[in-house]
């Protein structure tokens, strides 16, 4: 399954931005997962949208290769709606959740709570794992989450101690042109509004991408396998591509307080954006997001 084509490499080229916003713990802990609304957005989306006959939880267990009694952490773990998938996979194993913003561990924590499987859900985070001993887990994951750590290097160095012989680590990101259809719509709606410059930017996935993943990671683990699949969302309405534009915060731009934009930025971006991609399904049928996405497997 291949979308990639001309027409998406050259809307790529002159619509990602080189510059990507640069998002605090802080804040993803106090507004973007003070509750769960944006990631059951998205989750929503990709199950209802996709295109893609396998989901991400398939392709995470081929990367994982689990045999019944693994014990995983899984970083930034959010609302447990891939452990809750992949729990089942371990029925003589253990699950452990680690995420920075206690809103959506309890949801985690609700989710899976009376599963046989021990789970634990710890608030921290996943630069600092001092609370776990040398080599105590067999797979470790981190997905689409690693762009909000605040010390990347931090985080591979206390992984690779907490991983066992033989173990795995799994990191899951975009490329950079991942959903630039998306990205199409939100800056041109932008440049017509003639919104301020600095919103002008490419997500903060661009500091652990499928581009430069692999080059941080090399100094810590001996072996890094990158596995590639692509999903393409097709949307024949206009109201869930804009539920799934909000919970991506705006591409972002709604993501920094204390902007200073005019009262009712938001509400006039939406419907210039959806305008735009009702003109897409008047002419296609649907309008496209397209994924190019994939995890850094790592021993």
């Amino acid at each position: 399954m291949d979308f990639r084509t001309p027409e998406l490499d050259k809307l790529a080229a002159e619509t990602i931005p080189q510059a990507y916003f640069e998002l605090s713990a802080e804040d993803a802990r106090d507004r973007y997962f003070a509750d769960t609304r944006m990631l059951d957005g998205k989750q929503l989306a990709h199950n209802r949208f996709r295109t893609n006959p396998r989901t991400l939880v398939d392709h995470l267990l081929d990367q994982l290769a689990l045999t019944g009694s693994e014990r995983w952490l899984d970083l930034g773990c959010g609302n447990g709606f891939i452990a809750e998938q992949i729990r089942p996979h371990l029925p003589q194993g253990q699950v452990v959740g680690l995420d920075i913003a206690p809103g959506v561990l309890n949801a985690a924590r609700q989710r899976l709570a009376g599963v046989a499987t021990p789970c634990d859900w710890i608030e921290g985070s996943a630069d600092d794992l001092s609370m776990f001993s040398d080599n105590v887990f067999d797979r470790v994951t981190a997905i689409y989450m690693m762009h909000y750590v605040p010390d990347i290097a931090a985080c591979f160095r206390e992984v690779r101690r907490v991983l066992a012989p033989g173990g795995r680590f799994v990191v899951t990101t975009d490329r950079p042109d991942s959903m630039v259809e998306m990205f199409g719509v939100h800056f041109a709606a932008m440049k017509q509004m003639d919104a301020p410059a600095h919103l002008f930017k490419a997500t903060p996935k661009a500091r652990i991408s499928l581009d430069n993943g692999r080059e941080q990671l090399a100094p810590y683990f001996a072996t890094v396998e990158l596995v590639t699949w692509q999903d393409q969302l097709r949307f024949t309405t206009v109201g869930p591509f804009l539920d799934f534009y909000a919970a991506h915060n705006y591409c972002c731009a709604a993501s920094r307080p204390g902007d200073g934009l005019e009262p009712g930025f938001f509400t006039e971006l939406r419907e210039r954006a959806g305008e735009y991609v009702q003109q897409a399904i008047d002419r296609d049928g649907y309008f496209a997001v397209t994924k190019f996405t994939g995890s850094f497997v790592c021993q």
